[in-house]
C-alpha cells in the first residue's frame, strides 16, 4: 500500500512536461501566414472573365509583335499595280492565288495594293508600343511627384500654381502644338503626350496622399524619426496599390485612343509610320464602298482599348483589401 503512490507520481512524470514561463512566447498568435499578393491573385482569378480577356490579350499582343517580324509590312509593294488597288478579300486571295503567305491577303487590299493583314498587326504594334511608353513614363513621373507634391507643403505652393496655369490649357490643344512644333514622329509623340500628361495623375496622387499623410500610423512614424521618403513609400503608396491600378486601367486604352483621333483627324504620327489611327483615318472616306479596310482596325483598337479597361477594373477590385474578407 506504501509503494502505490510512487508508481503513479512516476507515471505522472512521463505524461507531464512543464514548460515554464515565457512572457514572450505567450504573446505569440499561431494563425495562418497571409500573402497580399496571393489573396489578389485568387480574388482576380476568381473571375472566368478575366481568364478569357487576359488569354485574349496575349494573342493580340503576340500578333501585334510577332507577325510584323515575320511578315514584314509594305505599303508600297503593289503601288505600281492599279489592279491590286482596294480589292476584297476574296478577290484579293484569287488574284494572288498560292504564290503569297495564305494569310496575306485575308483581309484584302488597302487603297494601295498594300496587305491589310500585314499593316493591321504593325499599325497595333506601333499603337500598344506607343500606349505603353505614354503610361510608364506618365504614371511613374505622376506618381513620383504627386507623393511629393501632397507631403511637402513648399512644394505644394509651387507646384499649384504651375498646376493651374497648365490645366487652363485644354489638353488635346497642347499636344496639337507640340506636335506641330516638334514634329510627328514616333519619340516626338510621345514627347507631346507626357511633358505634361503627368500632372494631371500627380495632382490626383496629391489629394490622396494628403488624405493618409496625418493618419495616426504615419504621424507615430513622424514621431519616431523616420524619414520622409520611407514614410512616403512604407505607409502611402502601398494603400494607394487599388487607386495607381484604377488609374493605369483608364491610361492605357486613353492614349490609344488618342493616338486614333489624332491620326484619325491628320495631326498623329507620320505617315510613314503604320498605326490603327492611320489606317482608320486612310479609309474613313470609304468605310462604306471598302468595308475591309475600315472596320478590321476599328475592331482591334475597341477590342484593345475593351480589355485593358476591364481587365484593370477587375484588378483594381482584386487589389481593395476589402474584397480580401
Amino acid at each position: 500500500m506504501t509503494n502505490e503512490p510512487v508508481v503513479n507520481n512516476m507515471e505522472n512524470k512521463d505524461k507531464f512536461v512543464i514548460i515554464g514561463n515565457d512572457d514572450i512566447a505567450s504573446e505569440k498568435i499561431i494563425a495562418p501566414r497571409y500573402s497580399y499578393w496571393r489573396s489578389v491573385g485568387r480574388v482576380f482569378f476568381r473571375k472566368k472573365l478575366n481568364i478569357f480577356l487576359i488569354v485574349a490579350f496575349i494573342l493580340i499582343l503576340l500578333a501585334s509583335f510577332v507577325v510584323p517580324v515575320f511578315c514584314p509590312y509594305d505599303p508600297m509593294e503593289n503601288v505600281t499595280n492599279a489592279t491590286t488597288f482596294n480589292m476584297s478579300p476574296v478577290k484579293a486571295m484569287a488574284y494572288f492565288g498560292k504564290s503569297a503567305p495564305p494569310l496575306k491577303w485575308i483581309l484584302g487590299t488597302g487603297p494601295q495594293g498594300n496587305s491589310i493583314f500585314y499593316g493591321l498587326f504593325s499599325s497595333a504594334k506601333t499603337s500598344l508600343l506607343l500606349a505603353m511608353a505614354c503610361a510608364a513614363i506618365n504614371m511613374s513621373v505622376g506618381i513620383i511627384m504627386g507623393a511629393v507634391w501632397g507631403y511637402s507643403k513648399k512644394f505644394d505652393a509651387v507646384m499649384l500654381v504651375i498646376y493651374n496655369i497648365v490645366a487652363n490649357v485644354p489638353y488635346l490643344l497642347l499636344v496639337s502644338v507640340l506636335v506641330y512644333v516638334v514634329g510627328s514622329g514616333f519619340g516626338s509623340f510621345i514627347f507631346a503626350l507626357t511633358i505634361t500628361g503627368w500632372m494631371g495623375i500627380a495632382y490626383f496622387f496629391r489629394t490622396q496622399v494628403m488624405i493618409i499623410r496625418d493618419r495616426e500610423y504615419s504621424l507615430a512614424s513622424r514621431c519616431l524619426g523616420t524619414p520622409i521618403p520611407r514614410v512616403v513609400s512604407k505607409n502611402i503608396l502601398p494603400f494607394l496599390t487599388s487607386v495607381i491600378v484604377t488609374l493605369l486601367a483608364t491610361e492605357l486604352p486613353m492614349y490609344i485612343s488618342m493616338e486614333v483621333y489624332l491620326s484619325f483627324i491628320g495631326i498623329g504620327l507620320s505617315a510613314t509610320i503604320p498605326s490603327l489611327g492611320r489606317m482608320i483615318s486612310q479609309a474613313q472616306s470609304a468605310f462604306r464602298t471598302f468595308p475591309w479596310e475600315f472596320w478590321p482596325p476599328v475592331l482591334v483598337a475597341s477590342m484593345v482599348t475593351i480589355i485593358l479597361y476591364l481587365l484593370g477594373q477587375n484588378l483594381a477590385d482584386a487589389t481593395d483589401p476589402r474584397t480580401h474578407m
